[in-house]
């Protein structure tokens, strides 16, 4: 099935560096960190300094990083603002579809951080 999202809040965020479509961001428009925290998920692909709208509320899509079941946390991993199964960071989301491979787009409910 393919990943949707209803948004319920999307705030405009400033990308502090290129940012892309469906990655974890912080409120101040950086990359979420591994295990970190973050605001929600770019909706659109973003220069250095350009607004990027960012669901922070709701569902959105995500990047998974490797295969996640529905109804996982999800945390943040590595540096490219990508999810994998949640283990010992901070969750930013819960997995509403699954996830078989790195790269594979799915829809979490946002839980913003």
């Amino acid at each position: 099935m393919a990943a949707s999202n209803i948004a319920t809040l999307t705030l405009g965020i400033t990308a502090a560096a290129a940012l892309a479509q469906y990655q974890a961001v912080t409120a101040a428009g950086a990359i979420a960190t591994a295990a970190g925290n973050a605001v929600g998920f770019t909706q659109t692909a973003a220069d250095s300094g350009a607004r990027v709208p960012v669901t922070a509320g709701g569902t959105a899509i995500a990047t998974a990083s490797a295969a996640i079941a529905v109804g996982a946390a999800v945390e943040v991993v590595g540096s490219v603002g990508k999810v994998v199964t949640k283990t010992s960071g901070v969750a930013v989301g819960r997995a509403l579809t699954a996830a078989a491979a790195d790269g594979d787009l799915i829809e979490v409910l946002v839980i913003p951080n």
